[in-house]
């Protein structure tokens, strides 16, 4: 697909591109953790502290990854609902699988990537394909994941593997192992995005799907796929998510479905579809998380969280209604 086929092909990103970080996503997303960055050290210094900062990075990770997930989804102009059961599966299937056997997490592992494979197939499928709604698609879908959730789990948590809990959940020069993940995922993604045809092609055809049509694209089997690759991250998350939590239950994925949104928005890819901005969406989840941790600091309530995720998505989409 040439320049001229679409206003988000190749001449496009060449002029907005991956090689040009100071877009206006980009310097949005870190003037802001930089001014949240500075609140903190004015009124709630304990919230940068190493010790919290070590303790938090892992769950920021985590959101990381999910969000990146969610962003591919939302590139194509959907939402990914079944966020919390498929990271939540993950989850159970890692802890409850092994049964404490660490000898047995190897075969866990890729039942549940299998199982993140099917989702994703059948959400991209019932989509690309069948066209139906990508709310409700993936709210059933979700609703049938946490069925297997409670097939495996019957709801009770079960304490992860040591082999889990030293890979996830172990550190490198004081950095938590899943911030590593985290930053390779990062790249395998934003290279794959911004530096190779497919990628291309994938954005241009959420700009733009009649025109990428049109120029004899698959536009299905991208949009499609979306949903796949959504879904095997969402299955990292949960691996990751078990191995950091020493004891995680059969909803440990509820709780990341708004700040998902959240980052995508904050991040500055657009709702309807079109370029995705990977790196300025991991640093909108070291925001809100960081924004949480503040928050918490100077004593808003835990209860209050989903309220201050709200407010960040709202003001994500505020500024980037501003022309």
């Amino acid at each position: 697909m040439n320049a001229s086929s679409n206003p988000m092909g190749a001449g496009a990103l060449a002029r907005q591109g991956f090689h040009i970080p100071l877009t206006r996503e980009f310097l949005t997303v870190l003037l802001s953790t930089a001014a949240l960055i500075v609140l903190c050290r004015l009124f709630a210094p304990s919230s940068i502290a190493y010790g919290t900062l070590a303790g938090s990075l892992p769950f920021a990770a985590i959101l990381v990854i999910v969000g990146l997930g969610q962003m591919l989804v939302v590139q194509q102009g959907g939402f990914d609902l079944s966020v919390a059961g498929g990271v939540s599966l993950a989850v159970v299937i890692s802890t409850h699988v092994p049964a404490g056997d660490s000898a047995n997490l190897p075969s866990a592992v890729v039942l549940a990537l299998c199982c993140a494979l099917v989702a994703g197939i059948v959400n991209g499928v019932l989509v690309g394909y069948v066209r139906l709604n990508a709310i409700v698609a993936t709210i059933g879908m979700n609703a049938l994941i946490y069925g297997g959730v409670f097939a495996v789990s019957g709801g009770i948590p079960r304490t992860t593997t040591a082999l889990l809990a030293a890979i996830a959940g172990g550190d490198m020069w004081g950095v938590g192992n899943s911030v590593f993940f985290a930053v390779a995922i990062l790249l395998v993604v934003t290279f794959v995005l911004k530096k190779t045809v497919v990628g291309r092609r994938f954005e241009a055809i959420g700009a733009n799907p009649l025109a990428a049509r049109a120029v004899g694209l698959h536009v299905r089997l991208h949009q499609m796929m979306a949903y796949v690759y959504a879904q095997l991250l969402y299955c990292i998350a949960g691996l990751l998510l078990a191995g950091i939590t020493s004891q995680p239950t059969a909803f440990q994925g509820d709780s990341l479905l708004l700040p998902s949104v959240a980052v995508v928005v904050l991040g500055g890819t657009s709702l309807t579809g079109g370029r995705g901005f990977p790196i300025s969406t991991a640093i909108a989840a070291f925001f809100l998380n960081q924004l949480s941790q503040f928050a918490l600091a100077v004593g808003v309530p835990y209860s209050a969280q989903t309220i201050i995720q709200a407010l960040a998505l709202g003001f994500g989409i505020a500024v980037y209604s501003i022309r």
